[in-house]
């Protein structure tokens, strides 16, 4: 079960953004960071800190070996919660459930900004969804595969072969529902 205070760490909408950035970057300095997500270096910093407080980034050394300069990069690459997680505690059930709000809002939000370009884009994106009968067990074990997939299809792509490649954004959902 995650610590609640790494769910609410991540789903800050800066914090949100700076963990998305590193993803993709692996490793970045507190000015690119500011620079790239249009927001001062100071609160790059904070957050940054916050996010260290959660285990989610580390600070790393400068690759250039300029010791002026911070550096970041994530440790933790995916989260996995439920509100149910937390049912003895109704203050950390709330936080769960406001994350998971946000982290729909974000989501879906990413979605539409997709929708408000792609007529203008070269590039076909894709849309999937089902409908199965399955016991919780099976729906977590979905989950589980569907992480292990978007892992090593990220792992098996080559960053260093000189093809152009665009930052992607996948997202999947898998709840009960009426039919």
């Amino acid at each position: 079960m995650e610590e609640i205070s790494v769910i609410t760490a991540v789903h800050h909408p800066l914090r949100r953004r700076i963990v998305d950035h590193l993803h993709l970057h692996e490793t970045a300095q507190v000015g690119t960071l500011a620079r790239a997500l249009n927001v001062q270096v100071g609160s790059i910093s904070h957050h940054l800190r916050m996010l260290q407080r959660a285990g989610m980034v580390e600070q790393v050394e400068d690759p250039t070996g300029d010791r002026r300069t911070s550096w970041w990069r994530l440790v933790r690459h995916s989260l996995s919660w439920s509100s149910r997680d937390y049912a003895d505690a109704p203050a950390a059930a709330y936080l769960a459930r406001e994350a998971q709000r946000l982290n729909l809002r974000h989501q879906l939000e990413r979605l539409q900004q997709w929708n408000r370009v792609s007529a203008d884009s070269d590039v076909e994106a894709f849309s999937t969804d089902a409908l199965a009968w399955a016991t919780a067990a099976e729906l977590a074990e979905l989950q589980h595969r569907i992480t292990e997939a978007i892992d090593a299809w990220r792992a098996s792509i080559a960053r260093d072969d000189g093809q152009e490649r665009m930052p992607v954004f996948f997202f999947a959902h898998g709840f009960p529902t009426e039919v």
